[in-house]
């Protein structure tokens, strides 16, 4: 979920590691226009859903900073993560977000 967030951080340059459990470049290139701050929630594909289902959530967290909370939706970065079927509970902090209770999937 989140974990979409933190790719963000190394956004545009040529990257080609892995934090938190997940490969940077596919992250970016599979995930990054489902959780866009313009637009509404969409179902991520399935390529992206493979690649987020192997991301350590907590790690994530530490790489949300404000900038990457200015370039994509947290809620957005939630849904996907949930509907790829990553465990967020409410409540869970990444950076200043905090999951809200009840957010719908």
């Amino acid at each position: 979920m989140l974990m979409v967030a933190g790719t963000l951080i190394l956004g545009d340059r040529q990257v080609s590691a892995q934090v938190c459990g997940v490969s940077l470049p596919q992250l970016i290139s599979q995930c990054l226009e489902y959780v866009k701050i313009p637009g509404p929630k969409t179902p991520p594909s399935e390529g992206c859903c493979s690649v987020v289902k192997t991301i350590d959530v907590s790690c994530a967290c530490n790489f949300v900073t404000p900038d990457v909370e200015k370039s994509i939706s947290m809620d957005k970065a939630v849904y996907v993560g949930r509907t790829c079927g990553l465990k967020i509970e409410s409540g869970t902090k990444c950076g200043s977000y905090t999951v809200p209770p009840g957010l719908k999937m």
